[in-house]
């Protein structure tokens, strides 16, 4: 683990070497991730969501018909440019550039989704984005963490982000589901 988290100037090296970098729209990998994860919240519809790190918008755009409001914010410029050209002016949409969590809305949410990108964050962010979801997720709200397990080059691993993250909230939250399909992670987690 190390204590610095990657930055915008990163991501949007990242973007401008590449149109869809990660096979976010093209990938099977992907689709199928990005349905489970939607199948996993659709017992229920959403007043207020927050997606962290939504680069272009491919599962914003399956997230959008479960939320009355959802906020889809990224960090980098480039990313959200490719997002308003997918999703255009949908009803209950709106995103905006921020680098979550130093950069954080105001609460409260009722789901909160961070797919592929606590483990981004170093030590103090990954602390920062626990005390913000303390204070701005809803009793009975929701978050829902998707991460890839596999070995990677940022500030932490797939599972130890998330562990990092539970060691703060566990005592606030209660496990609703913990899947493991191949290559990722899913945990969804309930506000007591």
């Amino acid at each position: 683990m190390t204590g610095s988290s990657l930055d915008a100037a990163y991501f949007d090296g990242i973007f401008e070497s590449d149109d869809d970098p990660w096979d976010l729209a093209t990938s099977g990998y992907e689709a199928a991730k990005f349905d489970h994860t939607r199948s996993v919240l659709a017992d229920r519809q959403y007043l207020r969501a927050l997606e962290v790190g939504c680069a272009h918008g491919v599962l914003t755009a399956q997230l959008t018909s479960l939320c009355n409001t959802l906020f889809a914010i990224d960090i980098s410029a480039k990313a959200l440019g490719r997002a308003y050209d997918r999703l255009g002016d949908r009803p209950g949409l709106s995103l905006q550039r921020m680098a979550f969590p130093q950069e954080a809305p105001d609460g409260p949410f009722d789901l909160i989704v961070l797919s592929e990108v606590a483990y981004y964050w170093g030590v103090d962010d990954l602390g920062r984005a626990a005390a913000w979801m303390l204070e701005n997720v809803t009793a009975g709200g929701r978050t829902i963490l998707v991460h890839y397990v596999g070995e990677t080059d940022y500030p932490h691993s797939g599972d130890d982000a998330v562990e990092a993250l539970w060691s703060k909230l566990g005592e606030y939250f209660s496990v609703v589901k913990k899947d493991r399909r191949g290559r990722y992670r899913l945990d969804l987690w309930e506000k007591r």
